[in-house]
């Protein structure tokens, strides 16, 4: 199966297909962040994007790394290897990005998804 290759995103739909420990990036819009006093400075994020959820790991040494992004990130990109536990599969994050600006950006009716990925946007 092709995979696309980071930084462009696989829809979370597809993470089911993707073999363990292969390298992804996943993105979405943020619906959970839990940060447990019993997971040792683990955070556990659920991202959402048009196909499904995706849940991802963030170990203590890349929380700290990307605090600014786990922690305000409305829209996140995150890089990292797939792993399954018990019939789940996770995303354990080896890099986080917040793109919550290009949430900003969509009422302007000037606004092109599109140009924005080219680097073209307004």
């Amino acid at each position: 199966m092709a995979l696309p290759r980071p930084p462009a995103c696989l829809p979370h739909a597809r993470l089911a297909a993707v073999p363990r420990g292969a390298r992804v990036a996943v993105a979405g819009l943020v619906l959970v962040r839990q940060r447990p006093g019993t997971a040792k400075g683990v955070v556990f994020i659920t991202l959402e994007d048009e196909t499904g959820v995706c849940n991802v790991v963030v170990w203590k040494a890349v929380y700290e790394r990307f605090r600014r992004a786990v922690i305000a990130g409305r829209l996140l990109r995150v890089s990292g290897r797939v792993q399954r536990a018990a019939g789940v599969v996770h995303v354990v994050a080896e890099g986080i990005e917040d793109l919550s600006a290009l949430l900003d950006r969509l009422p302007d009716p000037a606004f092109s998804p599109e140009a924005a990925r080219a680097g073209d946007g307004p």
